[in-house]
Formats: C-alpha cells, sequence, structure tokens
C-alpha cells in the first residue's frame, strides 16, 4: 500500500511531466534549461560546501573541491542522469572526528580508500541490495532527509556574536534584522512558486535566488551573505598525495573511518538514486553508481577533497529545476569551478535568505506528506519503522536510519512469518497421523513447529507432510532432525512426505524416513554439506 504513495510523491516532484531526454535530442532550448538548472544548483552548493566544511574541520575550499571534483565525476559517468552529488554533512560530522586527531592528510588518505571501497562494492554488484530498502523506509528516509534540510537552515539565521568575526561564538538575528531575513526568505519561496505560472523560460529556483539578490544589493539591505560564511576565492585543485605514512598503522587509522564513509556515501546515493528514478521514469544502474562514487572519492582524496556523495536536496533542486540529462550535473560542478576561479567577488554578495527560501522550497518537495495519511490505513509495523527511521535519521545519520528500518522490518517480517505455521492434522484408515504442515519452516517458525506435534501420544506411524510449507534453512532442517530423533526414541514410525532433493541429502538422522513422491518440490535449502563433520549449510 505504500508503493503507489511514493509513486504519487515522485508525480507531485516532477509537477506530472514526462520526464527524460526529448526525442530531437539536444535542441538549443533543452540545453538553456539544463544548463541554467545547474547554475542553479551551483548556486545553491556553495553555501552547503562551506557550511560542512566548518562541520568537518577543514578548509572552505576543502569542501569546494569535493562538490566541484564529485559532481564532474558522477555527473559524467553516474548510473542516473539529473542526480547531483557534492560534499554533505553525513560524511561531515564522521570526517571530524578523524581531522581533529590526525589531521587532513589523514582525510585525504581515507577518501581515496573510501573510493577504492566504492568501487569494489560496484565491481561486486553489491549496489543490487539496495532493493531489500522497504517503502516505509524510504517513507521515513525522505521525510528525515527533509527535516534534516530543514534544520540545517537554521544556521544560516546566525551571525558572530562579535560583528565582523569569522567563527567563535555563534547567536541567531533577533529583531529587525531577523524580520528582514524572514521576509526575504518568504519573498523568495513566493517567486518560486509563483514563477511558473508566469514564465518557464528561467528556473523558478534561479529567478528566486536572482530577484532576491538584486533586490538586497540594490537597495544595500544589510543581510547575512555567503561571503559572511567564508571566502571562496581559490585556484584550480592541485594533485597531491596524501602526506601520510605508508605502513600498516596508517591502514588501521583510516581503514575504519573509509568503511563507514563508503557504507554511509553508498547508502545514501543508492536511495538518491531510487528516488530519482521515481521521478524520471528510469530504473537501474546501482552497480554503475557505486563505481561512479568511488572514481570519485578516489580523485577527490588526490586534489584535496573532503569526498561526497549524492545529494538529495540539490538533486531535488536540479529534477525541479528541468535539469534531466548530465548536462545539467556538469554544469553545476563547472559553474562551481567557475565561482572559485573568478566570479567569488560576486557569488559572496547573494544574500543567504535567497538560498535559505530554496532549501525550504526543497523540504516541502521531500518531505512525503502523504504519508501522514497512510498511518490509520497501514499495518502498525510500517507506521513505526516511517517514524522511527525518520526519528534516526535527524538524530544520528542516514544510513543508520536506514540500517535500522531494514533490520526492523525484516525482523517484524520473520515474525509475521513465523506465527503462519501451523498443521492440518488428520488420521487415515489405517489409523495413520498425518500432520500437513502449512507455513514456511525457518529459525523464526521452528518452536512453533516443535509444538505442533505430540510424540508421546501420537499412534505408532505418523506422517508428516510438507506440500503446502517450505524448508528455509539450516535451522529448519535441524529442527525435523530433532523430530525424527523424538519420534525414534520413542520407538514410533516417523515418515516425512513431499521434501526436495536436498533435503533428502542433508538429513542425516530422518533421510531414511523420507518418503519419494513424484510432485515433491526442486527448490534449493542448502548450498554446502560436509560428510566428514555432518554439518549441514543452509541457503535459501
Amino acid at each position: 500500500m505504500i508503493k503507489p504513495t511514493l509513486a504519487a510523491f515522485a508525480r507531485h516532484i516532477s509537477s506530472g511531466k514526462k520526464t527524460g531526454i526529448p526525442k530531437n535530442g539536444f535542441t538549443p532550448s533543452v540545453i538553456r534549461i539544463e544548463v541554467l538548472a545547474g547554475l542553479t544548483v551551483a548556486l545553491a552548493l556553495v553555501p552547503e560546501a562551506v557550511a560542512f566544511a566548518f562541520v568537518a574541520g577543514v578548509h572552505p575550499l576543502v569542501g569546494l573541491y569535493a562538490a566541484f571534483i564529485v559532481g564532474l565525476i558522477t555527473a559524467l559517468i553516474g548510473g542516473r542522469p539529473g542526480m547531483i552529488s557534492g560534499a554533505t554533512g553525513a560524511l561531515a560530522v564522521v570526517i571530524v572526528a578523524l581531522v581533529s586527531t590526525h589531521g587532513v592528510e589523514y582525510l585525504f588518505a581515507t577518501v581515496v580508500l573510501m573510493g577504492i571501497l566504492q568501487i569494489l562494492a560496484g565491481v561486486f554488484h553489491l549496489g543490487k541490495f539496495i532493493r531489500l530498502v522497504p517503502h516505509p523506509v524510504m517513507l521515513g528516509f525522505v521525510n528525515g532527509l527533509a527535516v534534516v534540510i530543514f534544520l540545517a537552515q537554521l544556521h544560516q539565521f546566525q551571525v558572530p556574536a562579535t560583528e565582523g568575526a569569522h567563527g567563535g561564538e555563534m547567536v541567531y538575528l533577533s529583531g529587525m534584522p531577523l524580520i528582514i531575513m524572514l521576509a526575504l526568505v518568504i519573498l523568495t519561496m513566493v517567486i518560486i512558486w509563483g514563477m511558473p505560472k508566469i514564465t518557464k523560460i528561467i528556473p523558478a529556483p534561479l529567478a528566486g535566488i536572482g530577484i532576491v539578490a538584486a533586490i538586497v544589493i540594490i537597495f544595500g539591505i544589510d543581510v547575512p551573505r555567503v561571503g559572511d560564511l567564508a571566502s571562496i576565492k581559490g585556484g584550480l585543485p592541485i594533485f597531491h598525495i596524501p602526506q601520510v605514512p605508508l605502513n600498516f598503522e596508517t591502514l588501521k587509522i583510516i581503514l575504519p573511518y573509509a568503511l563507514i564513509l563508503a557504507a554511509i556515501g553508498l547508502i545514501e546515493s543508492l536511495l538518491t538514486l531510487n528516488l530519482v528514478g521515481e521521478i524520471t521514469g528510469k530504473r537501474g544502474g546501482a552497480s554503475k553508481e557505486c563505481v561512479a562514487q568511488g572514481v570519485a572519492n578516489s580523485v577527490t582524496g588526490f586534489f584535496g577533497g573532503m569526498g561526497g556523495c549524492a545529494m538529495i536536496g540539490q538533486s531535488m533542486i536540479n529534477v525541479k529545476s528541468g535539469g534531466r540529462t548530465r548536462l545539467s550535473g556538469i554544469s553545476a560542478a563547472l559553474f562551481l569551478l567557475l565561482f572559485i576561479l573568478v566570479a567569488s567577488s560576486l557569488i559572496e554578495q547573494i544574500p543567504l535568505a535567497a538560498l535559505v527560501g530554496v532549501m525550504f522550497m526543497v523540504v516541502i518537495g521531500t518531505f512525503a506528506w502523504q504519508s501522514l495519511l497512510l498511518f490509520p490505513k497501514i499495518p502498525l509495523t510500517d507506521s513505526a519503522v516511517i517514524v522511527l527511521v525518520t526519528i534516526v535519521t535527524v538524530f544520528y545519520n542516514l544510513a543508520f536510519a536506514v540500517i535500522v528500518g531494514v533490520i526492523v522490518s525484516a525482523l517484524a517480517y520473520a515474525w509475521s512469518n513465523a506465527k503462519r505455521i501451523q498443521a492440518k492434522i488428520l488420521v487415515n484408515k489405517a489409523g495413520e497421523k498425518i500432520y500437513a504442515i502449512e507455513g514456511p519452516l525457518f529459525f523464526g517458525s521452528v518452536e512453533g513447529f516443535s509444538e505442533l506435534f505430540d510424540p508421546a501420544n501420537d499412534p505408532e506411524t505418523v506422517i508428516v507432510d510438507f506440500m503446502d510449507s517450505r524448508v528455509a534453512d539450516q535451522s529448519a532442517l535441524q529442527a525435523i532432525e530433532a523430530l525424527a530423533s523424538k519420534y525414534q526414541a520413542l520407538g514410533k514410525n516417523l515418515q516425512l512426505r513431499h521434501l526436495t532433493p536436498d533435503c533428502h541429502k542433508l538429513l542425516k538422522k530422518a533421510g531414511q524416513l523420507i518418503i519419494d513422491s513424484d510432485d515433491d518440490p526442486d527448490y534449493e535449502v542448502a548450498v554446502d554439506y560436509s560428510i566428514k563433520t555432518g554439518s549441514l549449510g543452509a541457503g535459501h
């Protein structure tokens, strides 16, 4: 019942328009839309990259270089055109501990290793496991991410306690400065909402930023601007081999961080890939995206970047601005580099209020509002998973929230199936008692399976029929073995029917009790069996 809601959410974001590259290719109109979408994204990337660099405890250019390199490479070779990647807060909160303890050079080495791990994940097609993420987890993911994006914008309402100072103690705006800031934020949001009703020549978010910036600059309104965060002026990123000892001690330091960063980066990227896929009508590309993220991060580590992954907020800005191809992502990266090299003084004049207004509209568009209406209609477990993932996303991080959500969903599914094990009991003309098992037999249902039988009071011959059941794992095989042992100890005849050929081979004690039938099932239970140890190996 949740899947249609996610699809509806995707249609809401894309305004009901059929997406994809036009059949006539890159016409001037398409190129204009893609390039302007890229410009809009680049403007939104600047304060995000600077802020995340501060969170990670590194120079702002380390975040900007990561946004440029990761964004460019993933746009060129990533698994989903239209996705935007760059420096993210999910990685920054992990990086800060490494930088504060070992320094920025260890960060660069870690990012290189992180990229290698992500490439391996792509080569071995580990990205396909993202399909195991249930839709309640996806809804919790987008809702939590919307809240995270909203909370991140609140920092833009802060200014240094000492006027003109960068860093140090920050305090929230109050009085007239706060009123002016809020007015400009609301104005930006109104422009973004109303512009498509007037014209679609210019992406609405870009129009909002441009109009509000012009008002602030022309009238000299004193509000926080991009330049108040930090100067973004710099040169081209330079190739740089991380200055760390190449020994086992270094590996012990950076490997745990690299594993965590690789996992967080891939989970966030693959979930964003799925979400953008819902909007653009595309499927697949998980392994390709893993490789692209890995290549991007490995290169970034050699050019002084902090690493990155897909950014759902900027991806939504891109999609809402009309970006559907690789050109928009490439344009965003190149515009960002242009800002760093030659346009820093102009970009630093953009009021933060305009960018906050854009991100607030992203929050409104990202949050799956329909999910709030689902709670009375869906199972309590699904509702709990949505809320749990949302809360963990907000208070911890996205990757951990998804993992928790998948585990809880899996346990709920296992518990539900464990309660389905039952048996129809009847006695035939020969006086034999027949247990017709119904429901899957696996680790979660073995206890219920054992409770179905009454060996002490059963007749001399008992038949267990698995026609309407499925033996799923080694725990199930062991439960059958234990049942056979109980009946054998009482000197009673136990017959097992409708088990697969591999069950025949793996059931050591009960094997001689199995009755072959022409209609035996042929699904596989085990992948390995050791004759020497007599152990059972289970598969699926």
